[in-house]
């Protein structure tokens, strides 16, 4: 939303069948900018500097460290409002407690039980940022109810969400195997 508000700047997001994708044009054609993701997935915005021959960092978005990718590893979520900010999912532990008491919490959290398909039941999140969906599958023509149906028929089915949240949802997307990049908004 933030981006929204620049000046001489139009931007539009784009979702099809084909893509997914920000794009950006400046209306001052006369200088230069480019828009990144570093490794820790800070995105930023430079200008180039003709007078300095270098870029300046003008814009960059990363609230809290909650916003930085994969902070917390798999199964586990990141929520600004506990000490310490990553917690492992109900029904997960530590995946290397010394790790993790040490505040290495890469390793993220493994399940308590094993797996016990297709008995395990799911458990309801709310507010929550959806994971990364590297290893998702989207099908926007079933809703809900027939999207956990989908997921509980895929034993190494680990999450399930509405692809688009307005208007009581509609679509579906499954994660397979391990989820990272959680963060939870309850009091955000």
């Amino acid at each position: 939303p933030e981006m929204q508000e620049w000046d001489n700047v139009i931007s539009s997001f784009t979702e099809n069948k084909a893509e997914v994708a920000y794009t950006f044009r400046l209306i001052n054609h006369s200088f230069y900018s480019r828009l990144t993701i570093n490794s820790e997935g800070l995105l930023q915005s430079f200008t180039w500097i003709p007078e300095n021959q270098e870029w300046d960092m003008f814009w960059f978005e990363s609230k809290d460290e909650c916003d930085l990718y994969e902070k917390c590893g798999p199964y586990a979520y990141c929520d600004m409002n506990t000490l310490p900010v990553c917690n492992c999912m109900e029904g997960f532990n530590p995946r290397i407690p010394q790790e993790w008491a040490l505040g290495d919490v890469a390793g993220g959290c493994e399940r308590k039980t094993l797996l016990n398909c297709p008995e395990d039941k799911f458990v309801r999140l709310s507010k929550m940022k959806l994971p990364a969906t590297t290893a998702a599958i989207v099908d926007k023509r079933i809703g809900l109810k027939d999207c956990e149906v989908k997921c509980a028929k895929i034993c190494n089915c680990t999450a399930y969400a509405n692809t688009n949240i307005q208007n009581g949802g509609s679509g579906c997307v499954i994660w397979i195997g391990e989820f990272t990049d959680i963060r939870n908004y309850a009091n955000a």
